[in-house]
C-alpha cells in the first residue's frame, strides 16, 4: 500500500510541477485497475466501463484523476466488450480492461465536438 500511495503522490508531483499548465496532459498505462460503473464515478469515467465495480486500485486512480483534474477517456465510448478488455487470462475465460487514457479535464470537452 505504501508504494502505491508513493507512486501516485509522485505522479501527482510531477503533473503540477514538472508540465507547463497550457499544455495538454495525456497519461497512459497499464494500472492494474478495474473501473466500475457506480454513480460516483461517472464524471470523471463515463459510462462505458468493462467492470460493474471498481477494485481498490480503481479508486486510488479516479481519485487520482480528479485530484489533478483529469478524466478517464477510454471508458466514456461506447465500445462492444470484445475491444474494451486489455487483458486475457491464460486459459482465456478471464477478460480485464486495465489500461486506461487519461486526458487533461479541460480538454474533454473539446474532443468531445470533434
Amino acid at each position: 500500500m505504501i508504494q502505491k500511495e508513493s507512486f501516485y503522490e509522485d505522479l501527482e508531483q510531477v503533473f503540477f510541477y514538472h508540465f507547463p499548465k497550457y499544455h495538454m496532459k495525456i497519461l497512459l498505462g497499464d494500472f492494474n485497475v478495474k473501473e466500475g460503473r457506480q454513480n460516483i464515478f461517472k464524471p470523471t469515467i463515463g459510462n462505458e466501463s468493462l467492470h460493474q465495480d471498481s477494485n481498490d486500485n480503481g479508486v486510488r486512480i479516479v481519485n487520482f484523476a480528479t485530484s489533478i483534474y483529469l478524466v478517464v477517456k477510454s471508458t466514456m465510448f461506447l465500445h462492444r466488450d470484445i475491444h474494451k478488455y486489455t487483458w486475457t487470462s491464460p486459459n482465456g475465460r478471464a477478460h480485464n480492461e486495465t489500461d486506461y487514457i487519461l486526458i487533461d479535464r479541460r480538454w474533454h470537452s473539446s474532443i468531445l465536438d470533434v
